[in-house]
């Protein structure tokens, strides 16, 4: 951008967004005013019904001899969609992921790095040749024609049957032109190449719950756009970073961050662009560790509450911005891939008239609430505790502005810039203050999900629940009214232990007495503390100097006694 005019003639955030606006409101007097659907354009948005009853093949069946295209292979959704397909439909054709270069590995060495990690024991078990069927493909989804050279576009565009596109950006504080770039424009570049495809019977968008989470009931339809996406990328070709990020605010709206508002732009591309193509969207809420498969509590990083999970596991995190009473919409990261896997059969089988709309949640079905979540989160860590933990696990979760920040400053702050003290006077480089500050700005990102709750309407969830064979609902099970939270909290925390912190079993009792050893720290300063209270602010009065004689008297008796 270094060679446009001087910035002083740049239009301002308000000239920039009357055209954006209005032509998003051009785009939407086609849609149906929100809550206003009839029950026909409901169908026709939301994931119309069959047209007619056909006879079902089983969800192997159906995979057998495809050609799948896959994105986002390598973040935690994909990863795990990639080792079920491979694990329960046996006979799929082949696999081919899209995987770009990063911090100088190959897509190769990636993909061979992410099939070597536990997910895929049992897979590795079951099946020792699975790595001949994927097929790794160097490609950058935000380049034009997504980077591909000629021979290997071709050869998608003669083998491929069915398109997963997981990949995304999740990071809630990216920037709006990454976002676009990475959530908006992949989409649309992919969504060409699929028109382009002559097998093709399926394409599957993986989005969000909360697309539109500016609004409180959300039904399974795609809604109009906050702005036309097309006129959105087109200014962000010519926009500096500063007028980008000046305008962002004002273009995301209610909305919380880029990631929320990409996502609902990538659902209209979706819908206005793949009208000619079999298309699906799964929304999933908070995608957590897996359920049952491959193993129960399986996560791999730090991204949305596991993070927190492991402060709070660590003793770092003491306090939280959250309603108690507000649900926690937690989704296994299983139940999403074989709800996808489901879906993807019943749209290539039926072939419904109209894109499918699928919100993957369980408050609706099966309510959990951030109170409980806080309960059994501290219960399991102080069971089974993280290895040097900084303070024993206690969490106070409040939605009060004033009393929230009492305790960031009293359980976190304070804290922490004694350690750091101790640290220097130590020789040793302190750290605390920064893990921290990290830790509040983490915080930040998510209070808005903490904080609120939403009702998603689960009908085509469950439509397509009842569609499976008995088998199949063993197999690919996502009935999350089965889902027992105690169970499955249990799990995850342990999964953050063992997966993501690497931390053995057998490191438990060092780690339980390290724990007793903080709880008796704590009992000592308690009692210092209140010995000092009372002789500098209580004991000034008779009565308190006459308690405190009686009470040093029987001491020192007792003292004696033991003596002898």
């Amino acid at each position: 951008m270094g060679g446009r005019e001087p910035r002083a003639q740049r239009p301002t955030g308000a000239a920039l967004l009357g055209p954006l606006r209005g032509a998003a409101q051009s785009a939407g007097e086609r849609w149906p005013a929100p809550g206003h659907a009839s029950g026909k354009q409901r169908r026709g948005l939301g994931g119309g019904r069959r047209p007619q009853q056909v006879i079902m093949v089983s969800i192997p069946e159906y995979y057998e001899g495809k050609n799948v295209l896959l994105t986002g292979a390598t973040g935690f959704m994909g990863k795990v969609l990639l080792e079920k397909l491979l694990r329960s439909c046996p006979k799929v054709q082949a696999v081919y992921v899209l995987v770009r270069h990063k911090s100088g590995q190959t897509p190769e060495a990636r993909i061979q790095e992410i099939t070597s990690c536990k997910l895929f024991d049992r897979l590795r078990e079951e099946q020792p040749d699975f790595k001949e069927k994927i097929i790794v493909i160097t490609s950058e989804l935000t380049q034009p024609e997504l980077d591909l050279s000629s021979p290997i576009k071709q050869k998608l565009i003669d083998c491929i049957n069915i398109i997963f596109h997981c990949a995304a950006t999740v990071r809630f504080n990216e920037t709006l032109r990454d976002a676009v770039q990475l959530n908006v424009l992949s989409t649309k570049q992919l969504l060409s190449l699929a028109h382009q495809m002559t097998n093709l019977e399926v394409f599957i968008h993986v989005s969000t719950a909360y697309a539109y989470c500016n609004r409180k009931h959300i039904e399974e339809i795609v809604y109009p756009p906050p702005v036309d996406p097309k006129k959105l990328m087109d200014s962000l070709e010519w926009m500096d970073d500063g007028l980008v990020n000046d305008i962002t605010p004002k273009l995301i709206g209610d909305r919380p961050n880029t990631y929320t508002y990409t996502k609902a732009l990538a659902e209209y591309v979706v819908q206005q662009e793949g009208a000619k193509l079999n298309t699906a969207i799964i929304r999933p809420s908070i995608v957590g560790a897996s359920w049952k498969e491959p193993f129960p509590g399986w996560i791999d990083n730090f991204n949305g509450p596991s993070g927190l999970f492991i402060a709070a596991g660590k003793g770092i995190l003491r306090t939280m911005r959250a309603t108690n009473g507000a649900v926690a919409d937690l989704v296994p990261v299983d139940v999403v891939v074989n709800m996808t896997l489901a879906a993807a059969w019943y749209s290539g089988v039926n072939r419904p008239r109209n894109i499918m709309v699928y919100n993957c949640t369980t408050g609706g079905t099966n309510p959990f609430h951030w109170s409980e979540v806080e309960y059994h989160v501290i219960s399991t860590f102080k069971r089974n505790p993280l290895e040097q933990a900084f303070r024993r696990p206690n969490v106070n979760l409040t939605s009060n502005h004033l009393l929230y920040h009492y305790w960031i400053a009293v359980s976190h702050k304070a804290p922490a810039f004694l350690y750091d003290i101790y640290l220097r006077i130590t020789g040793r480089s302190p750290r605390m203050m920064k893990t921290i500050s990290r830790l509040h700005k983490a915080m930040m990102l998510l209070e808005y999900f903490t904080s609120n709750s939403w009702i998603w309407n689960t009908e085509n969830m469950t439509m397509l629940m009842n569609q499976l064979t008995p088998e199949d609902k063993k197999t690919f099970n996502f009935d999350v009214r089965q889902l027992h939270w105690a169970e499955y909290m249990e799990n995850y925390c342990m999964g953050t232990k063992k997966y993501v912190l690497n931390e053995e079993m057998s490191g438990l009792p060092a780690a339980r007495k390290h724990l007793n050893k903080l709880r008796n720290i704590r009992y000592g300063f308690n009692t210092i503390l209140v010995i000092l209270i009372w002789r500098i602010f209580i004991a000034r009065s008779q009565m308190a100097r006459n308690i405190w004689y009686f009470v040093n008297k029987r001491m020192t008796m007792k003292i004696n006694c033991w003596k002898l």
